[in-house]
């Protein structure tokens, strides 16, 4: 039982590890792929779960093409979004600006809360249905209702206020969309350094495997181009290595037998044997992965209150706003005035949608999730939105220059004192060092803008 556990553990993990940062959908992705996984084991004596699932590379490939169609659906969703709000937007200024009969105006004014409006409305129903009633859905959905019951009241005809509340919503919500969107992007382009194999030599042959697979102690070979898969030791060559992905650092480091290496590093030149020191699990690369991926979850303290806030606030605002409209009515009654009630239900409909915190709980976890992605745009890895948040209040900062204030990137601007031609003076400079990979020599090859011979 322990080994069938074990092998759905390490089956579930080598397609997490192939996955890119997903958040709710990977994991629940992960959770219905251990379900199947032990109900298939329980079933069968010898479960062989690749010949059941796919290799973990085809089910993770198979999870990506489907996340790719969800980010597909989104784009279209957004499209229609902005659609619907310019159709809504030539209802609502056409029934604002044009003079035409009430009749027309008030059919434009009711086409454009209908074609706005539609989605919150459905969702502030559902979740009445669902019994999660205040949330911002219910408070504007009950807000523009009010307004619009209360236009008919006074018979004025002007609906504007319930269109106009809408609509500035969902444009607001397609920002947040095209925000958290482009944040999504930036933060899953930084998943590029994952090594998706180990080579291993059996009977004399190098063979892929599954870094996830590879025990701590086995020596693997890295071949020039390929990237360090797991963190170990030299026994066997030296090399040149690219670290900028992880450290940024633009300079190649050297490295030789007994040197020890970190994955994600990029193999420059020689062939390297590497004796692992450490699980792929534990290895630097996974947990510069696993620090990505679970970035947005680190909550700051600005967002764990307005968490907390909402849902006091809301059902708060919903009561006061309800007491708004019948106790100082009732009151009146009571002390022989005039009711009033169309002009405190419409006090209280505006203190509703005046004390909506919808923009409040929206803003702080977008603006965190908008500057976490931001950062990873431009290659910096923020841990949470807690760190972020520490960042605010920090006055002295040290940088290292090279790969972090500076690209790293060398370029001849000029050549000076000397006789010789500076065309073939490069030439020759750039065949002196076109045996070398160093930045500096690199530089000279691309000056010289010939092809060497």
């Amino acid at each position: 039982m322990r080994k069938r556990q074990r092998q759905v553990n390490r089956y579930v993990r080598a397609v997490g590890s192939y996955l890119p940062c997903a958040g709710k959908h990977k994991k629940q992705l992960l959770t219905a792929l251990r379900s199947e996984a032990e109900a298939y084991c329980a079933e069968t004596r010898d479960a062989d779960l690749e010949a059941r699932f796919g290799t973990p590379q085809q089910v993770a490939a198979a999870y990506v093409d489907a996340m790719s169609t969800q980010e597909l659906l989104a784009a279209l969703r957004r499209r229609r979004q902005v659609l619907t709000i310019l159709i809504a937007a030539v209802l609502f200024l056409a029934a604002k600006f044009i003079p035409m009969p009430m009749l027309v105006s008030t059919a434009l004014y009711f086409a454009a809360y209908v074609t706005i409006g539609y989605d919150i409305l459905r969702k502030a129903w559902k979740g009445i249905c669902n019994h999660q009633v205040f949330d911002e859905n219910f408070l504007m959905a009950v807000a523009t209702i009010g307004a619009i019951a209360l236009a008919i009241y006074e018979k004025s005809g002007d609906y504007a206020e319930a269109v106009a509340v809408m609509l500035f919503y969902q444009i607001g919500e397609l920002f947040q969309s095209y925000a958290v969107g482009k944040s999504r992007r930036n933060i899953t382009a930084l998943m590029d350094i994952r090594p998706d194999y180990a080579n291993i030599e059996r009977d004399g042959k190098l063979e892929q495997v599954d870094p996830d697979d590879v025990a701590v102690g086995t020596v693997i070979t890295v071949q020039p181009g390929e990237k360090i898969p797991i963190d170990g030791e030299i026994v066997e060559g030296s090399s040149t290595l690219n670290t900028a992905a992880l450290t940024g650092e633009s300079l190649p480091r050297d490295v030789m037998t007994g040197d020890e290496v970190i994955s994600g590093c990029i193999n420059m030149t020689g062939v390297l044997k590497v004796r692992t020191t450490k699980a792929f699990g534990e290895s630097t690369v996974s947990k510069i992965l696993e620090l990505m991926e679970n970035s947005s979850s680190h909550k700051s303290r600005s967002e764990a209150f307005i968490s907390r806030f909402a849902r006091v606030y809301t059902p708060a605002v919903c009561y006061s706003a309800l007491a708004l409209a019948i106790l100082p009515p009732v009151i009146n009654l009571l002390m022989g005035n005039a009711a009033s009630w169309g002009v405190w239900i419409y006090r209280a409909l505006t203190f509703l949608v005046i004390s909506c915190p919808c923009a409040l709980v929206i803003s702080i976890p977008l603006s965190f999730f908008a500057g976490l992605g931001g950062a990873g745009h431009e290659g910096i890895l923020i841990k949470g939105s807690n760190y972020l948040e520490a960042l605010s209040k920090t006055k002295i900062v040290v940088f290292d220059k090279t790969g972090t204030l500076t690209q790293g990137v060398f370029e001849v601007t000029g050549v000076h004192h000397s006789p010789m031609e500076d065309r073939k003076l490069l030439e020759y400079a750039a065949l002196a060092e076109c045996a070398s990979s160093h930045p500096i020599s690199r530089s000279l090859q691309k000056a010289c803008g010939v092809e060497l011979d």
